[in-house]
């Protein structure tokens, strides 16, 4: 009788309140903030740079291409997915205070390169840093804020992508300036404008790191109500998930898995390679395909492992279509967006023929506005859609694909600079919108002590698709179509930048499977995590 009453008692209860984020968590979020914007404008400093380092090595579009994108792209996102689970069995604070030391030396470093191979070395190094960075706060936030304000606050961390993206272009044009004009042979070191400039932006991070270090780590799960530990050899586990990726390393952990996991390893490592090299041979771009090449071997032998070592992760990651569309469709996005990121002062430079500091203080704010305004208006309607309908987010990141398209036509058509700056603007708002949305889509279809996984494996297609194909595929089709003035190649930027437009109906396509995928595989989720790891 004792126990009904109780029952009862309890069931006349009030449900528990939802958590709150609180002023700290704010405060948080402002530092992952702070960390993003430098973290973007260490990426994206070689846009403005393109020209000055084109002409100084000898180099082509495509070459640039490569450098702006799979060079960075491809280590990365193969880095992301140890570093990622790192995230999720480790401190992450620290996590992320060593991978913002390392992206920010490898950034000053590369203002000491002398030609494509050190400088290639150099972006491959702070690759491997930011690895740390979205895996690391993605976790944070999510642990830091409810559900209910997730996309919001992913939202607003992400603005750092477009307000870091926009200040380097305006800082590497003044530092490129004014240095060249200080130093028109060459100044301490025998250092020129572009080296400059990375030294300049590279440096800060060093001081940044020590106040991200002094930052709490909270307790991982609680604002889901479902704390989780974690693991108690962190370090094991990432040497065993860097053994996944790194060749030859990836053989035998295929063979430990059967003849059948190595001939099949194998098989996907010969595919590929034949793949690159049919590749090489059509375009001549050793470095950019034999990176691709690399980064899908590893991608590929690492979800091998997943799949025999941790099946629920697989589970809810790989073998959910709706995370997979999601991601695939937002990584389009992404190609696109990267793309004109990195081509659209270089445009503007060589096309329209406006001056660079002028360009990159107007694309600079553009940017930075438009990128910001866009992602946290896109976050917060996301998050209203989403309160409507399961799959409402999906809505979302198809405005951010559908949308750019006419701006991008008229932009990259005109001779008017005024209606090119207006048409970027307005591009970059749209493209922007989708993030927030993608991001918290992904984070919603996996259980607490998985998303730093699944954060790396959501980076895998704004990186491997979007990074390391839209900076080299306007490239390249600009060299192919191109012409040669007084024996020189001169490349067709306007042509590379519109062939963009043709992602589109891909993007589409995928995200209308994963809008109607959606609620089924969110309701589902516990109930697949069981059964993944269930005794056959």
């Amino acid at each position: 009788m004792a126990d009904a009453a109780s029952e009862n008692s309890m069931a006349g209860a009030p449900a528990p309140a939802e958590p709150k984020a609180t002023g700290y968590s704010w405060y948080v979020l402002s530092v992952l903030v702070v960390v993003y914007i430098l973290n973007f404008i260490d990426r994206q400093i070689i846009s403005i740079l393109a020209v000055d380092i084109k002409a100084d090595l000898g180099l082509s579009d495509s070459d640039m291409g490569f450098l702006g994108g799979a060079a960075f792209a491809v280590f990365y996102a193969l880095f992301g997915i140890p570093l990622g689970r790192l995230a999720d069995n480790w401190n992450r604070v620290k996590l992320l205070s060593i991978g913002l030391t390392l992206w920010s030396a490898m950034t000053a470093a590369s203002g000491f390169a002398y030609d494509r191979l050190t400088l290639t070395l150099a972006r491959m190094g702070v690759g491997v840093g930011e690895a740390t960075a979205s895996p690391t706060a993605y976790s944070l936030i999510s642990d830091y804020f409810p559900k209910r304000q997730k996309a919001t606050a992913l939202a607003i961390y992400s603005s750092g992508l477009y307000l870091g993206g926009g200040v380097s272009l305006f800082i590497g044009a003044v530092i490129v300036e004014s240095w060249n004009r200080a130093y028109p042979a060459g100044g301490p070191l025998g250092l020129v404008g572009w080296q400059a400039a990375f030294l300049a932006v590279g440096i800060p991070g060093l001081m940044l790191a020590l106040w991200v270090a002094s930052l709490r780590e909270p307790i991982r799960g609680a604002m889901d109500g479902s704390p989780a530990a974690s693991s108690p050899t962190p370090f094991r586990e990432f040497g065993k998930d860097l053994s996944m990726i790194v060749p030859p390393l990836t053989l035998w952990g295929a063979w430990k898995r059967g003849p059948a996991a190595l001939a099949i390893n194998v098989g996907t490592a010969a595919a590929l390679a034949a793949f690159a090299w049919w590749m090489i041979e059509l375009t001549g771009n050793l470095p950019q395909w034999s990176a691709v090449a690399l980064g899908y071997y590893a991608v590929f032998s690492w979800a091998s492992a997943l799949r025999a070592n941790d099946p629920a992760t697989f589970r809810l990651i790989w073998g959910t279509p709706a995370f997979i569309c999601t991601t695939l469709g937002y990584g389009l996005v992404a190609l696109a967006a990267y793309a004109l990121a990195f081509w659209s002062a270089p445009y503007a430079e060589v096309v329209l023929g406006l001056p660079k500091q002028e360009l990159a203080s107007i694309l600079g704010a553009n940017g930075a506005l438009s990128g910001f305004i866009g992602v946290i208006l896109g976050g917060r309607a996301a998050d209203a859609l989403r309160a409507r309908n399961p799959s409402g987010r999906i809505l979302m990141i198809l405005f951010g694909v559908i949308a750019p398209i006419i701006p991008i036509w008229i932009g990259y058509t005109t001779e008017s600079a005024v209606l090119f700056y207006t048409m970027n603007f307005l591009a970059g708002l749209f493209g922007a919108a989708a993030l927030g949305a993608a991001a918290a889509t992904t984070q919603d279809l996996v259980m607490p002590q998985m998303r730093g996984t699944a954060t790396a494996a959501f980076f895998l297609g704004t990186t491997l698709i979007g990074l390391s194909f839209g900076p080299y595929m306007v490239g390249q089709i600009s060299d192919l179509t191109g012409t040669v003035v007084n024996g020189q190649p001169v490349g067709n930027l306007r042509t590379g930048i519109l062939s963009l437009i043709g992602v589109a109906p891909v993007a589409v396509a995928l995200l209308l499977y994963a809008y109607r995928a959606l609620p089924e595989a969110e309701a589902t989720i516990a109930e697949r995590a069981r059964a993944a790891t269930a005794p056959a």
